[in-house]
């Protein structure tokens, strides 16, 4: 298997698993659970971390989706 076809399997993975945790994260802020959507929030931000160190999200939208997930998560409170 190439590098390219491998880097694309790992890449296409990583950032469905951002997808559908976003996703999940969105949900819980639509139904107003707080502390369920904080610990979303700590899932989302360790997963975009590590996608970012790994190169498949670059380092400054991982940045610029925690920030606006914080504010996201702050107007709930």
């Amino acid at each position: 298997m190439r590098n390219s076809a491998r880097k694309q399997v790992r890449n296409r993975s990583t950032s469905t698993r951002l997808h559908s945790l976003e996703k999940k994260f969105a949900t819980l802020l639509g139904e107003g659970k707080k502390a369920e959507a904080a610990t979303a929030y700590q899932t989302v931000v360790s997963a975009l971390d590590k996608a970012a160190k790994t190169g498949t999200v670059p380092k400054t939208r991982a940045s610029r989706k925690k920030s606006r997930l914080a504010l996201q998560l702050n107007k709930l409170k």
